[in-house]
């Protein structure tokens, strides 16, 4: 058995901040006390550093299979590691698209061939395999993923019929994108009008996607949800509006209804369409500082549960096409918790809180079996952070297979320095341990 001992890190955890020894026994806490004197296989000096748990991040895409030319799994956890994410959920719009068991499994089996953090897919819902959904393993599956606005190849579920069928006969948690399709394609079609094609830039990015968009396609899902009494995850809130759709007076393990708010919609508004571009292009798109403020609030509140990247990379030269022909979606796994941990320093969120909104609630939302909390008897994901370390983001530090970032040129004053996976040392100290790390999550359903 492999066995670390942790000393005199300050542990957040809990809602509470207190200094203790760690000790990690064949991947599991087996031990947490003032003093704990043992020899280990590994000890870790962490006097000064703090102790989180390590990130369990709800909605990235890692583009394999198909799209690898972006990303692939192996680079992607690699980069997630580095940021202090020890697990993640990947979503179905690969090529091709997740929507068969059998092509769930196949993505299964490339994570455990080739993931450094731990792993779990969710399972592609479209307007024809209802059949396959109601297949899925509640207990080795992290949801059902639905997209209610545009997405890859078949992917786009407007079918009303099949959404009260999904949302009646799910067995489990569904994740849902939010953005009515007929209205972006009314604002499309009247900027085209006004202004022309060719004219049409980023900055039209939010009015051509609006608050009208995402509004009416989120409030239907939670119609949908309390009409069937389904287990609705509304992922990458990024409107004000849609933040009084949820509720903040129900224990989280009671809540039937959940939803997500993304790094990119805490950090950037419209104003940062000038000098950024496609590189912030996003769908839903980022849009006011007034929207981007009232998320914060939500996620303050309790109206939102968890905090996400939607981490989705594209190549450079993907993004340095027109507006109309840039994809949507960027990169943030690496730089998700720096940047949080950088609202902390701003003053405008607890580390109590980010470890309760990148961790706890994500453990809670999905159910994942004994992960999630800094507890004996768990999994050891956990990451140690100098909050006091100032780097830059530079492409010599970025570990994205598109090697870009929208954070390129920020100085984050927080730097993680070691990322433990259930058990295993797999970043330390600015190197990354390759060894297969990652673990499958499983879930207590």
């Amino acid at each position: 058995m492999s066995s670390i001992l942790i000393k005199s890190a300050t542990i957040v955890n809990e809602n509470k901040q207190f200094t203790a020894d760690l000790l990690i026994r064949d991947g599991i806490i087996e031990r947490i006390d003032g003093h704990i004197d043992v020899k280990a296989d590994q000890e870790i000096n962490a006097e000064g550093l703090h102790l989180l748990p390590g990130c369990i991040d709800d909605q990235v895409h890692f583009r394999e299979p198909g799209l690898t030319h972006k990303g692939e799994i192996y680079t992607e956890s690699r980069a997630a590691v580095a940021g202090g994410i020890t697990s993640f959920m990947e979503m179905p719009n690969t090529v091709p698209n997740t929507l068969t068991q059998e092509l769930l499994e196949q993505k299964y089996q490339i994570g455990a061939q080739k993931s450094l953090a731990n792993y779990s897919f969710f399972m592609g819902a479209s307007n024809d395999n209802l059949d396959e959904v109601l297949k899925t393993d509640t207990s080795k599956v992290c949801g059902i993923k639905v997209f209610m606005g545009s997405s890859t190849g078949n992917m786009l579920v407007d079918n009303p019929k099949t959404l009260e069928h999904l949302f009646a006969e799910s067995p489990m948690l569904i994740a849902t994108h939010c953005e009515d399709e007929a209205t972006i394609k009314a604002n499309l079609e009247h900027y085209k009008q006004l202004i022309g094609e060719a004219n049409l830039t980023v900055k039209f990015h939010p009015k051509i996607r609006n608050v009208d968009a995402c509004y009416l396609s989120s409030s239907m899902a939670v119609e949908l949800a309390k009409k069937h009494n389904t287990r609705l995850h509304i992922l990458h809130i990024s409107t004000e509006k849609e933040t009084h759709l949820f509720s903040n007076n129900i224990p989280l393990r009671e809540k039937r209804i959940t939803a997500e708010a993304c790094v990119h919609h805490l950090w950037f508004s419209d104003e940062d369409y000038e000098t950024k571009g496609n590189l912030i292009k996003w769908n839903p798109a980022i849009k006011s500082a007034e929207d981007r403020d009232g998320i914060l609030k939500a996620v303050l509140d309790g109206r939102i549960d968890v905090i996400a990247t939607d981490h989705a990379p594209h190549t450079t030269e993907e993004k340095a096409q027109t507006y109309m022909q840039a994809p949507s979606g960027g990169p943030l796994v690496q730089h998700a918790l720096p940047a949080m941990l950088e609202l902390y320093h701003q003053g405008k969120i607890t580390l109590e809180q980010i470890a309760e909104k990148m961790a706890h609630n994500v453990a809670t939302c999905f159910q994942i079996e004994k992960r999630g909390f800094i507890r004996e008897g768990y999994w050891a994901d956990m990451v140690l952070v100098n909050l006091n370390n100032p780097w830059t983001v530079s492409k010599e530090n970025i570990l994205y297979k598109c090697n870009w970032s929208p954070f390129e040129g920020t100085t984050f004053n927080s730097k993680v320095v070691h990322t433990i996976v259930s058990g295993k040392l797999a970043y330390q100290n600015g190197s990354l341990v390759e060894v297969g790390s990652g673990t499958r999550l499983t879930f207590e359903r």
